[in-house]
């Protein structure tokens, strides 16, 4: 029998409960110390692993210590300082030209609109999303990573594969006070249980909230 939107708004309150409950401390997974480095992260994460990029900020933070470094620096020598990630060549031009804008239309500082964000080099919605929900506590989406599209298609939440649909459909599902931390713990909870190449039903805090449940196909 198919779910209705009144039975799936239902099971899109329990879901935000368990999660709560589970993962009450989640948070970002990029290392930073404000907005800009943030932004930074999340511009060099993209097709790269945040552990790859907490490895490679490590360093990259103390050396570049504000935007005008980054407006500044040598672009061999910036390319060179972040060349374990995917696409190094195209991020670090990514992240001086971003840091040039700063400095000519925001006074170095992040500006906090979605319109505005999303006019900067390498700054897609996503990104944008995340600097202002982590950053500043402003929920203007939902951000769906690869960890939020599997999660969500296999809690039957969205049909769709493309982000900024399935996004659309968190909008709509979501209470607009839950957009930011559902991602994170969400995120959380792909990486330590419902894992892409072996998913822990039998250890999972959503199992009986979720139509996808190895263990519901074994009772049956």
């Amino acid at each position: 029998m198919k779910e209705t939107k009144e039975q799936l708004k239902a099971r899109v309150r329990q879901i935000i409960r368990a999660l709560k409950k589970t993962y009450p401390d989640a948070t970002c997974a990029l290392n930073h110390s404000n907005p800009v480095e943030l932004l930074i992260a999340t511009i060099l994460s993209a097709q790269c692993t945040d552990e790859r990029v907490n490895i490679v900020t490590s360093t990259f933070f103390r050396k570049y210590a504000t935007v005008a470094d980054y407006a500044n620096a040598d672009p061999a020598e910036l390319e060179k300082d972040i060349s374990s990630v995917n696409f190094f060549r195209n991020k670090a031009k990514s992240i001086q030209t971003t840091a040039r804008l700063l400095l000519e239309k925001h006074n170095g500082e992040l500006p906090r609109t979605l319109e505005e964000l999303t006019k900067l080099a390498g700054v897609g919605r996503k990104t944008a999303n995340v600097v202002l929900g982590t950053a500043f506590g402003i929920p203007t989406g939902v951000v769906v990573d690869t960890h939020v599209s599997r999660l969500t298609q296999l809690l039957g939440l969205t049909k769709h594969k493309d982000a900024e649909k399935i996004e659309q459909d968190l909008m709509e599902l979501l209470p607009k006070k839950e957009w930011i931390d559902f991602s994170h713990r969400l995120i959380w909870h792909g990486r330590r249980v419902c894992k892409a190449r072996k998913p822990n039903c039998a250890e999972c805090s959503l199992e009986s909230l979720c139509p996808s449940s190895s263990l519901k196909s074994q009772k049956g």
